[in-house]
């Protein structure tokens, strides 16, 4: 039996991007870049990193709008699908096939984004630190990192151990979620039936109150920290859908 980590599946990836990717999340793709856009204060022409860009949802629509762009996305099938849609638009952009724990390149950036819960993989916290540490590198003075993921209180306010959903393109996705006792983890065992066939995938990441990835980002030696309840600046209260954290390298 493999004993590599379950982001390193590559089957993992190519079974779930209809479900990760499919028409209605593409088409709120434009109002969320204007979003980031305005919380991060971009000025034209900036150069940002995403980082884990998979099939480059936000990386082309940042390049569409006149930024320089650096994709990173550790799954070759996702860098080669935003490579293809950026030639096919002759859209300038860079794509780095790369984990992000290992991607670095000081002082090269006015803006890191990380979107769509792609932070908190690593079983080991220090690489959630390592990954921000070498974002904090990468970032220029004045730089901003925007990170947007579920945080631990949305969470606990939806939570459902079991559900059930039909896709886009008609699949069945069955889910199970199982949390760790302090809440600081989550495994969640999904089952994707599609055309008649069923495959199993398991896949846990860590949990984030607002708190705690605030005091991170600092620990790294980031400032001017914000928490947001989503991409329009709400608050992050009661009613918030997303964890958004922005922060300053100074």
């Amino acid at each position: 039996m493999s004993t590599r980590p379950w982001f390193e599946n590559d089957r993992f990836w190519e079974a779930l991007a209809p479900v990760f990717f499919g028409e209605q999340r593409l088409a709120i793709t434009p109002e969320q870049t204007e979003r980031l856009v305005g919380l991060l204060e971009l000025e034209p022409g900036a150069c940002v990193l995403d980082l884990c860009c998979g099939p480059g949802r936000h990386s082309l629509e940042l390049a569409r709008r006149g930024y320089r762009v650096t994709g990173v996305d550790r799954q070759p099938d996702y860098v080669a699908q935003a490579r293809a849609r950026a030639d096919a638009e002759g859209l300038e952009l860079e794509l780095v096939v790369e984990d992000m724990r290992r991607f670095v390149r000081p002082g090269a950036f006015d803006a890191v984004i990380n979107m769509f819960t792609s932070f908190g993989y690593f079983e080991d916290p220090a690489d959630d630190r390592l990954v921000l540490e070498h974002a904090f590198a990468a970032l220029k003075s004045g730089g901003r990192i925007l990170l947007e993921l579920m945080g631990r209180e949305v969470l606990a306010r939806v939570f459902r151990e079991r559900e059930w959903e039909q896709e886009e393109d008609g699949s069945i996705l069955l889910q199970e979620r199982r949390l760790a006792p302090d809440w600081g983890w989550i495994e969640n065992r999904w089952i994707l039936i599609r055309d008649g066939r069923s495959e199993e995938f398991r896949f846990g990441h860590r949990l984030y109150t607002g708190t705690e990835l605030a005091a991170l980002l600092r620990a790294c030696g980031f400032a001017d920290t914000q928490v947001f309840g989503n991409l329009a600046g709400a608050p992050y209260d009661h009613q918030a859908g997303r964890l958004v954290v922005r922060a300053r390298r100074p």
